[in-house]
Parts: C-alpha cells; structure tokens; sequence
C-alpha cells in the first residue's frame, strides 16, 4: 500500500493528535501565567506561592495517571473496553478544560487543571495503544510520525489566535476575557479533532480473558512486569527510553526558564518555539521515511546523539540568533525521537496487551522530567551558573544513547 495512501482509521487517528496537541499547547504557555496573575492580583499570594502551587498540581496529575495508567492498560485490553477508557478520559480532560472559560476562583482553576491534566495523560494512554490498531508494523513507524506532525503544526492555528487575542485585547476585550475565549477555542479545537476518533477508530487487537477486578488486574500486571524483566529487548528499550526522552522533556519545558536566566528576551523565544513546531512537522514526516531506510534505532540513535550537541551548544549560548539555532534544530528531531520511540515500542509488544504494555510505556514517559530538572538545579546551585545546569542533560542523553546501543535489533528479538 502508498504511504500517501492513508485508510479511515490511520488518518482518524493521526487527527487526534491535532486536537490535543492545542490542549497542551495553552497549557504549556497561556495558562500557567494566567492562572499565576489570577492568584497574585485577586488572592493577594506571591509569586513563588503560584509558583509553587502550579508545579504541585502538575505533579498530582502526573503521580496519579502514572500509578493508574497499568491497571487501566490490563482492564482495557479486554474486548470494546479501549474506546470507553478512552473515551472516559477525553470527557474528563475536555470538559475540566472548558469549565476554565466560566471559572474565576484560583483555587477552582487549579484544581480543574489537575482534573483536566488526568484526562489529558489518560486519553493519551489509549491514543498511544490505538496505533497498533489502525496500522500494521510495516506502516508504523510513519503513521506515528504523521500523528504527531500534523499535530505540531495543526496545534499551532488555535495557538496563533490565542497569542493574537492575549496580546492584541480586540472588541474591547480585557486580558481575562482573551485568554478565556483562548480556552473556548482550544477547547472546541480538541473536540473537532477527536470526533473522527471516535467514529472511524476501533480495537481490533484484545485479550481474550474478561475479568473485571482489580486484583486480577493486579495479578496480570505484576505478570507483565516480570515478562518485561525476561525480555531484554522490550527492558532495555523502556530504561534507555527513560533517560533520553527525561532529558528531551527537560528541554522543553524549561528552555524559555533558561533563556531568562542568560538574559534573551522572552517574546522573542516565545516566537522561536512557535518555529520549532513549524519545522518540526516535515522533519517528522523526513525521518520517518529515513527510518524505513537506516532502521527505526538507528534514527533515533542520531537523534539522541544530536541532542547531546544541544546540550554543549546550550552551553555557550549568549545572543538570540543562538537561541533561534537551537530551535530549529530542537525541530528537527524533538518530534521524531517522540514518534519513532512510539512506534519502536508498538512493534515490539504483544499486540494483544498493546494498552498494559503502553500503560507501562507512558509511565516511563510520565515520570520522565525528573531527573533532568534535578540535575540543572543541583549543578546550577553547586556552580552558581545556569549554563553547567543545562550542561549536565547531556549526562541523560549519554546513558539512555549507550543503553539505546545495547537493546537488540526487532528482528533479533523476534
């Protein structure tokens, strides 16, 4: 079959990361500092208070979908049950979303932000596990790469309004109001996108075990984890996956933190990230057909390897141009490395436990961007110099690039 030649349910399922992507875009920008401007100016509380508050519900978010997303991952694998997990998850995480637009309490916007974040990663669960679904191994590496392309640049369309409207005010519209239509936006943006999903995209990949209880649930999981232990492929694979993709989150949630630290103006880094999302929808599409050529491991091989020259060139950024170089690049594999680490994994599971194996997967990823922030502060803190704390991320890129080197080729594992 052509690769441009998509079939129903590979392209429904590639639209939903556009939808998404919009989601996590405002929260990764627009919202932290609205809902900080909301604490201080309303509710009196400092700038570390906020600080710290949205860091705390960021992390509840993570901590309870991480310890969830195995159990769910076995319940779900039972036959029709992956569309009502998902399903569930993308009300929760929609309509916590939206309830922003009416809500003016900080308390409430923080705690629908932590409702909305358990949506969000628990929908993204079962979005991850639907790819071995609607494509076969053959096409797997590209129709991960097309999902997360098309959302990187469809993400940024919601985004541009919502900028324009945060900072132009128009119809004589305050701050507030802007950044509340913002949400409206997005939040209808995520719908539109998802309304595909849930047309087109089935399970056709199950256990035939139906049991509903959390203690086989349990059971089965704990299973899982000693057969990942025996599988040295699958092992291997999750703990490299672990500290390369620790290091690429680092980068981009605190690469404009950084920035500020050095002395580069923050509008302009804003607008240098908006062109990472630009590029990086034809380098994920590039390298995926690279892929296919040079081996999926061998590709993101390259891309770790690039990332340990962000961190040595980070390290002697000082000018804006600098910051706009790193971007691009950042680009040029950010997707990619994200992409094909999905569909490397989806290619070595079990098609049939696809959503415990992707639960397992999406804990890795979500507990990710730990070591990397601990890093930057104990070496920033020991130096009294940022640029060191940005210098040791190369540390994560190093072993998860040696352990990427010693997991086995997919056709010696098989």
């Amino acid at each position: 079959m052509n690769k441009l030649k998509l079939t129903k349910e590979e392209w429904c399922w590639s639209l939903y990361d556009v939808g998404n992507s919009a989601y996590i875009m405002m929260l990764t920008s627009i919202i932290p500092p609205y809902i900080a401007t909301v604490g201080q100016e309303v509710f009196g509380l400092t700038s570390a208070q906020t600080s710290s508050h949205w860091a705390f519900t960021q992390s509840i978010a993570t901590l309870l979908i991480a310890i969830l997303a195995p159990v769910l991952g076995v319940l779900a694998d039972r036959k029709g049950k992956k569309k009502l997990f998902f399903s569930s998850f993308f009300l929760l995480g929609i309509t916590m979303f939206l309830a922003m637009f009416f809500i003016d309490n900080y308390y409430l916007l923080l705690a629908v932000n932590i409702l909305s974040g358990i949506g969000y990663a628990g929908a993204n669960v079962f979005y991850d596990a639907f790819l071995v679904d609607v494509t076969d191994d053959e096409r797997m590496d590209f129709i991960s790469s097309l999902g997360y392309a098309l959302g990187y640049i469809g993400s940024c369309i919601p985004f541009i309004i919502s900028i324009l409207l945060y900072s132009l005010t128009p119809f004589g519209l305050s701050v507030i109001a802007s950044i509340k239509l913002g949400v409206l936006i997005n939040g209808i943006w995520w719908i539109a996108f998802t309304l595909p999903m849930f047309r087109k995209v089935n399970q056709k990949y199950y256990s035939e075990e139906n049991k509903n209880s959390i203690v086989y649930a349990g059971k089965k999981l704990w299973n899982t984890i000693k057969l990942i232990s025996k599988n040295k492929t699958i092992g291997i694979f999750l703990l490299a996956y672990f500290f390369y993709i620790d290091g690429v989150d680092t980068i981009i949630k605190l690469s404009t933190t950084y920035g500020q630290s050095v002395g580069l103006d923050t509008t302009a880094m804003i607008v240098a990230l908006l062109v990472t999302q630009i590029v990086a929808f034809p380098a994920v599409l590039v390298f995926a057909k690279i892929a296919k050529r040079f081996s999926t491991k061998n590709v993101l091989l390259f891309c770790v390897a690039v990332y340990m020259g962000i961190c040595v060139f980070g390290y002697f950024l000082k000018e804006e141009w600098q910051f706009w170089v790193l971007a691009v690049v950042v680009g040029l594999v950010q997707g990619t490395v994200q992409a094909l680490s999905r569909s490397y994994f989806g290619k070595l599971i079990p098609k049939e436990n696809n959503n415990e194996y992707f639960g397992f997967y999406n804990i890795f990823g979500k507990y990710a961007t730990i070591i990397g922030p601990l890093l930057m502060g104990i070496f920033t803190t020991i130096t009294g110099n940022s640029r060191y704390g940005v210098l040791s991320i190369l540390i994560l890129f190093i072993v998860g690039f040696v352990l990427l080197v010693k997991v086995p080729s997919i056709e010696e594992s098989k």
